[in-house]
């Protein structure tokens, strides 16, 4: 799986012209699925997420998570995150994970941030073509793996 987490101030998904998803202060996540990820990374990167302390404290440190801070999570599926641009112009898609098994490890994913933060997590519409806005706070991205 790979994430592209933003802290936002917002974030929100249209479809359609029509918003789906929208969010506050918090993390907006870009996933990807790879084939032959599993629900262990799944659940390992959610934890993550949860705990990464990209938020200020008091002193103006990143030291807190989005956990602490009761911020929002926003959730998106991107498949072309696992894109593979390394011969010629047009990117392959061929290790992004099959649409049976990337649903799967994508909702376990975003179940697993509802359970850790006690929250519900908006997401995208999986496989939609979605229109996706943030206003990135910092600017602060992290990209996680595994």
């Amino acid at each position: 799986m790979k994430l592209v987490i933003q802290r936002v101030t917002e974030a929100a998904v249209a479809i359609e012209g029509r918003e789906v998803a929208r969010i506050g202060r918090g993390l907006m996540v870009l996933c990807g699925v790879a084939d032959g990820d599993t629900p262990a990374q799944a659940i390992k990167l959610a934890a993550k997420t949860a705990g990464l302390r990209i938020f200020n404290d008091a002193n103006g440190v990143m030291n807190r998570s989005v956990t602490d801070t009761g911020g929002d999570i926003l959730v998106v599926s991107q498949f072309t995150l696992l894109a593979d641009a390394r011969k010629g112009n047009r990117p392959s898609y061929v290790h992004a994970a099959g649409h049976e098994l990337a649903t799967r490890l994508y909702e376990l994913y975003v179940a697993e941030l509802e359970r850790l933060t006690g929250r519900k997590v908006p997401t995208g519409v999986f496989g939609a073509d979605m229109a996706v806005s943030l206003v990135n706070d910092g600017p602060v991205t992290i990209i996680l793996d595994l």
